[in-house]
């Protein structure tokens, strides 16, 4: 077999397959490997980092068909490996949708029913052999439903190896031998994997897993702890994890009998509460009453419990009733009811509204800032003082009874008494907790996201993100791991489980009403610190979940090596970095970490003496502007000087917008770094499920060398380069595609151009037309693009003018204008289920066309579409723009005509009267009207039914015209 100097992911990655397969493992939820340990923002599916290592590490032969067999057969993502992976039965009637009659008959018998079951005397083999058979016809999509995640699987079969092993000429016998073998041939050694922007641990972790030594760092102490613990615990022994779960029940039970010596979770009855509802109070400026704050009132969709607010007109205040079985009546109330709405307060008595602004005593000054009005709380305050905006009142608790059956309550007297003595034993404690670390005592510093709790509540120091209660527990925890943990893994398993009761136990955390599950959600629901009107409180009891991890023991490799550290600064030598950097401010890792640092900054001191407790914002990397990108040129300049000669770099990231690749293609230029491939892989979930088609919203991951060249090159030789090389990467993909499973959609191609000019741009040491310092300090006007940006762009349109729509003749789309394409294009779209608005805006720019609305019929978020011709009906027809003069314009004319007369001839009449060049432009005609004919069986487009069956049968007509 034939290598070449290429890596496997320079030439060719299965995008669709790690894309379900990221998007399976994230619907794991928590049954994830790594989210056991803690929250960490943006963590990428392990599979996307084992997909992308092994591309990395494997060699391109001379017969890719065969590359990609194996590649596959690695990751059990073959026929083969899925069925390894398959742990669940198909169901019978599953089984019987997917068998032709003659099956059905000799395997299955129908009730009178109608039910489906096995014939009698069916044995166990052929029970095996149907469900074989069944899985076989099923789509990737569907198999995944019946199997574990890839990383479930301990090893393959040896006659996986041999097939492997023949291939690329090692003896491996598992995936670790196969790195280190493979390693080895190509280094001289087992390949180390760095990444200095470690976060949550998923490259290092998975690096170690496959076998590979490790190298990680990152700014961030807080992604450095669940990094450590990735590698650490999860790497421990069977009976070290055990000690460390011993350790946790441990401290769990102690602290559950303080919390019941205290009593104040126990109400008179025994019970034990598992939930409290807070919200806010304020005074309504109208009338004077103080108004419970919250955007609804229903508590619980499926056990129907509601508050019901009643007028105190003696206190001047409502007192709430809790009531279950509500009434569907009480439930819309409960709804309606609602005392928090479009950001402004609803008072029930006098039914004015009052927007929140005007509560805080927000107010415009002179130079168009804002001054918030709210009063900063103190250092030494957890409560709202009685002159305060906003109080805080306890208005539902949720007991649970000796049998584990819950209910709901308004709080009574001694449930207040309770309240009461929790402040007490809070303030006992409060400064001595303070001065050791066991409940935070920093201030907040102001920025992007830290600076919303300040403006919206006055909460100044971290400790002020939560109520008593919350605190209370959380600091008697804190309390009883600095007293009981004797071994750093037991601390740092502490430490863990406070960060994650943290988490699910703030003034942040929303409470869901949702039939199926009522409960708290939590913090970071999203990727913000907003402020709520009324929240959930957990209590020991339902703690439980948060504060025992579920973790599995993992073999991982022995050479790791970890730092907090400025990416800038690393000074290890990896042969492959694979980097996932904080990018144009998506999210800001250095102060949602506060959140949590401020819990853990004293004991992580104790636990890592060489670390520093600090996010180190000043030097996180973070904006869009001239800092941004110098930050980024030095750290990957480093990074390129940490790699030798032959290796390699993945740069992760999700931004789709032209400018956004201008600058990186700048900065990895600037670095001495050039780009070899780029893939999009779909790796976040939506509620709809696996995005079809447009996997835009993914991480794309960008395949890099160091600059070897010493060429310079005018931008006008590079035109014609970067269009030879977009059209053979597009050539290249459609030959390598699945045509069963196809691996890549448009959104994939066109980002092959994306890659594709850069490949060319970044093969050059220098671009004589372009100075690349100047373009990376220079501030942009809007709307001004860079060299770089139009050079993007012009690779955008070569790509468009190359992707014929399936089912349209190559020939034929030559002769159409870009509007005409445009439209076109969209029925592909909308063909493949894209409803995204965001896919015609790329569309028309990857055209070049600037007017597009007039052609859709809508333009709403996930509703996109264009107009039929009956919706064009004779509008828009001989205007001044160009597609009303096109012809494509005039064919819809015909079809509306046609179908409104419900006769093809007064179609075609339109054509041959209107259209001067209708016989030289014939078949033309009838290639449009056969693809517009195409639509009529598709099941998602069926507003153009009636006329696709029309566009047939005028095909026909005007391809027999004159005949």
């Amino acid at each position: 077999m034939a290598f070449s100097d290429k890596s496997f992911i320079e030439v060719q990655f299965p995008v669709s397959k790690v894309s379900k397969e990221s998007y399976k493992e994230r619907k794991a939820n928590l049954g994830q490997t790594l989210t056991g340990l803690g929250k960490w923002w943006g963590r990428k599916p392990l599979i996307l980092v084992r997909s992308a290592l092994l591309g990395l590490l494997l060699p391109a032969t001379d017969n890719p068909k065969k590359d990609m067999e194996i590649f596959l057969k690695i990751l059990t993502m073959d026929e083969e490996g899925l069925w390894l992976r398959k742990n669940k039965s198909i169901p019978a009637d599953e089984i019987y949708k997917r068998l032709s009659l003659s099956e059905r008959k000799r395997y299955f018998e129908e009730t009178e029913d109608g039910k489906i079951s096995y014939k009698k005397g069916i044995t166990r083999e052929e029970k095996e052999s149907l469900q074989r058979l069944a899985f076989s016809r099923m789509t990737y999509d569907e198999k995944l439903a019946y199997c574990v995640r890839p990383e479930e699987v301990e090893n393959l079969p040896p006659s996986a190896w041999e097939e492997i092993n023949e291939h690329l000429g090692t003896n491996a016998k598992s995936l670790q031998e196969l790195v280190r073998e493979l390693g080895k041939k190509r280094f001289g050694k087992v390949p180390v994997v760095g990444d200095c922007f470690c976060g949550g641990g998923s490259v290092p972790f998975e690096a170690a897993r496959m076998g590979f030594d490790v190298y990680a760092s990152d700014l961030n102490p807080i992604a450095m702890l669940l990094t450590w613990a990735a590698l650490n615990i999860l790497g421990s022994s069977e009976e070290e994890i055990q000690s460390l779960r011993e350790f946790q029940e441990k401290i769990f039970k102690l602290a559950d009998e303080q919390v019941t010596k205290w009593g104040i979770e126990h109400n008179e009855k025994g019970h034990r509460a598992n939930a409290y509802l807070y919200c806010n109070e304020a005074v309504c400026p109208e009338c004077g009453f103080r108004v419970p704050l919250a955007p609804s009132w229903i508590i619980g969709k499926g056990t129907k419990t509601v508050a019901i607010l009643k007028e105190n007109s003696d206190k001047k205040c409502f007192d709430i009733e809790i009531k279950s079985n509500a009434t569907k009546t009480e439930m819309e109330q409960a709804e309606k009811m609602a005392t928090v709405k479009d950001s402004s307060m609803f008072c029930p008595h006098c039914k004015n509204t009052t927007p929140i602004a005007v509560l805080r005593k927000d107010r415009r000054r002179e130079d168009g800032t804002i001054e918030y009005g709210l009063r900063k709380w103190e250092a030494d305050e957890f409560l709202p003082r009685p002159d305060d905006v906003f109080q805080e009142r306890l208005y539902c608790i949720r007991y649970e009874d000796e049998n584990g059956n819950r209910y709901y309550k308004a709080p009574d007297e001694n449930d207040l008494e309770r309240e009461k003595k929790v402040v007490e034993l809070l303030k006992e404690r409060f400064k001595e907790w303070q001065e050791k670390g066991y409940i935070p005592s920093s201030r907040i510093e102001e920025g992007y996201n830290t600076s919303q709790p300040i403006r919206e509540r006055g909460w100044t120091y971290w400790h002020q993100l939560f109520n008593p209660r919350q605190l209370l527990i959380h600091g008697l925890l804190m309390e009883l791991i600095d007293k009981h943990a004797k071994t750093q893994k037991e601390k740092v398993v502490g430490l863990l489980g406070v960060n994650r009761c943290c988490n699910w136990n703030s003034k942040l955390c929303i409470w869901i009403s949702d039939g199926a599950n009522e409960k708290g959600s939590h913090t970071f629901s999203n990727q913000a610190l907003n402020t709520l009107f009324n929240y959930n409180t957990r209590t020991i009891l339902s703690l439980s979940t948060s504060w025992f991890f579920n973790v599995s023991v993992y073999k991982l490799s022995n050479k790791i090596d970890l730092k907090t550290t400025d990416a800038r600064i690393s000074d290890s030598i990896a042969e492959f970095w694979l980097t996932d950097p904080p990018y144009a401010d998506a999210v800001n890792y250095h102060e949602l970490s506060e959140f949590f640092l401020a819990w853990d900054k004293k004991m992580l001191l104790e636990i890592f003496p060489d670390w520093y407790a600090d996010s180190k914002r000043a030097l996180a990397v973070k904006g869009t502007g001239e800092d941004f990108k110098q930050s980024m040129v030095e750290i990957y300049k480093n990074l390129a000087e940490h790699m030798p000669d032959s290796g390699m770099q993945i740069v992760m990231f999700t931004h789709q917008d032209v400018s956004v690749w201008a600058d990186l293609a700048l900065i990895l230029w600037a670095a001495g770094l050039k780009v070899t491939a780029a893939w999009t892989v779909a790796t976040e979930t939506e509620a709809s499920g696996l995005k079809k088609g447009n996997y835009v919203k993914g991480t794309v991951l960008l395949v890099l060398r160091k600059q070897s060249s010493e060429e310079t090159a005018y931008l006008d030789e590079l035109y014609p380069e970067i269009e030879m090389e977009v059209k053979r990467q597009i050539d290249s993909m459609r030959e390598l595609d699945d045509k069963e499973d196809p691996n890549f959609s448009d959104t994939d191609y066109l980002l092959a151009a994306y890659a594709a000019s850069l490949r060319v741009l970044t093969s050059y040491r220098k671009i004589e037309d372009i100075d690349v310092n100047y373009e990376l300090s220079k501030t942009r006007r809007p709307g001004e693009e860079s060299p770089v940006e139009k050079i993007i762009n012009e690779a955008v349109k070569i790509a468009y003018d190359y992707l014929t729509p399936k089912g349209f003749d190559p020939y034929f789309w030559k002769m159409l204008i870009p509007e005409e394409r445009f439209y076109i294009k969209g029925l592909d779209l909308e063909k493949s289920g894209i409803y995204q608005l965001g896919a015609y805006q790329e569309l028309a720019k990857g055209f070049g066309v600037r007017e597009y609305r007039d052609l859709l019929a809508s333009t709403k978020a996930n509703h996109a579409r264009l107009k039929t011709a009956m919706e064009f009906g004779m509008r828009l027809i001989g205007g001044t723009d160009k597609f009303s003069n096109s012809l494509l314009r005039n064919v819809l004319a015909a079809l509306h005509q046609a179908v409104k007369a419900e006769d093809t001839a007064a179609g075609r009449n339109w054509l041959r009267n209107e259209l001067p060049s209708y016989w030289n432009q014939r078949n033309l005609i009838v290639e449009i009207l056969n693809y517009i004919a195409s639509l009529e069986h598709i099941e998602n487009m069926s507003h153009w039914k009636e006329e696709a069956r029309y566009a047939r049968l005028l095909a026909e007509l005007v391809k027999n015209d004159g005949v």
